[in-house]
């Protein structure tokens, strides 16, 4: 954006006149830095100049604190990530372990297919958030309410299959704890037939809304060329023209199974972010529909003594089922040695796990490719120029949450 001067022939000649710009914090206690981010801000009047983002008022060391627990121990770690999609992380690292053992194969095809449909459930309980918390960063509260009011839906769903709702560690090594509850695909497709209407309702409130379109509409640019050398990805990403996801391009959990397309916007602006938001929900309903549809009987998870918990019966009943589950859970399970690295389509882009097994219990290094993390540096070149409403635009179209940011 280019800003305008304004001469007047009153004031006479006005290059010797002394300006100065502002540093302004913004964070990290504002609502809209959707977490404790920090962005130092260096103003010329309402323009900014430079915008530097600051974190590490959240650092808690996951990945460290991970590799002197089990690999099973690690699992309620991933859900304080990206909390607002904690069954996606969740399964996205059970994923890599699973690859760190070779047992990909071994695992339930029941497991597999329910696995697609949580993660899709938590992709647009993911998007209901970030659009909902960005239009009313932007004043528009009433969208944020039916969005909200979506979440709790999905919610309910996870409810049911695991107890928990924000945070499920749900997901084990080898498939499910436990078998789906009776009701789930009755629960799913209830879901699946209502959501569109809030949906279409949303669609309405903002798509063609004059004040939305103004406040988002050629905002927080992003060049296609400058989102790949920043390593970009998910809805900001494709919003800059570029039809990269990892379902497709390395896919996992037979997802190249699954009929669905791949939302592409080519503005590179925050509008264009939500537009992909909003068609990736639809997409996510169609794999949901066809998991449910294909959602099999049988076991639902891996018999694999070595590795997979002894049921519960069993424990009580049997020493060496007894014994197997005490040595399980104090030692875990010990990979062969090796390092593998496995990357998903997190809502908010390319959430990739890499592990380093020396063959004991616990993980010999962890690290996390966050794309909350990655996606933040993207920032000071959207706003650089810009105006300052515009930052608080920028930072809800990147949809960032900073327990994964500030891991």
């Amino acid at each position: 954006m280019e800003r305008i001067e304004f001469v007047s022939e009153e004031f006479g000649d006005t290059s010797s006149l002394k300006t100065e710009t502002l540093l302004l914090n913004m964070g990290p206690q504002h609502p809209s830095t959707h977490g404790v981010l920090r962005v130092l801000l260096r103003l010329d009047g309402e323009y900014v100049v430079k915008a530097t983002t600051h974190i590490g008022y959240l650092h808690r060391g996951v990945e460290k604190l991970c590799e002197h627990i089990t690999y099973q121990q690690c699992i309620p770690y991933t859900d304080r990530m990206d909390y607002v999609a904690s069954i996606c992380s969740n399964i996205g690292y059970i994923l890599t372990v699973e690859k760190l053992l070779g047992i990909q194969d071994e695992v339930p095809e029941r497991a597999k297919v329910a696995e697609v449909i949580l993660f899709e459930l938590g992709r647009i309980e993911s998007h209901l958030i970030g659009i909902g918390t960005n239009a009313l960063d932007l004043g528009a509260m009433s969208v944020f309410m039916y969005c909200f009011k979506e979440r709790e839906r999905v919610y309910d769903i996870l409810e049911i299959v695991c107890g928990a709702r924000m945070t499920t560690s749900y997901p084990r090594v080898g498939g499910l704890p436990l078998d789906l509850p009776e009701n789930f695909s009755e629960v799913v497709r209830n879901f699946i037939k209502v959501f569109p209407e809030t949906l279409n309702e949303v669609d309405k409130l903002l798509t063609r809304n004059r004040l939305w379109v103004d406040r988002t509409k050629d905002v927080a640019f992003i060049s296609a060329e400058d989102a790949i050398d920043l390593g970009l990805t998910g809805p900001v990403l494709r919003g800059s023209g570029v039809p990269y996801d990892v379902r497709k391009a390395m896919p996992y959990l037979d997802y190249e199974n699954y009929d669905f397309e791949v939302p592409v916007a080519t503005d590179g602006d925050a509008y264009s972010r939500y537009l992909c938001r909003m068609e990736e929900m639809r997409q996510s309903l169609r794999i949901i529909e066809q998991g449910i549809d294909n959602l099999p009987d049988g076991p639902y998870i891996a018999d694999l003594p070595e590795i997979v918990l002894p049921e519960k019966e069993l424990v009580y009943t049997r020493m060496e089922s007894l014994i197997r589950h005490f040595v399980l859970v104090y030692e875990g399970f010990k990979p062969p040695p090796g390092e593998v690295r496995l990357a998903v389509e997190n809502p908010k882009g390319e959430l990739s796990y890499y592990l380093v097994s020396d063959g004991s219990g616990q993980p010999y290094r962890m690290r996390v490719r966050g794309p909350s993390f990655v996606n933040l540096q993207a920032l000071s070149k959207m706003v650089e120029g810009s105006l300052l409403a515009d930052v608080i635009a920028a930072i809800g179209s990147l949809d960032i949450v900073l327990g994964e940011v500030d891991r």
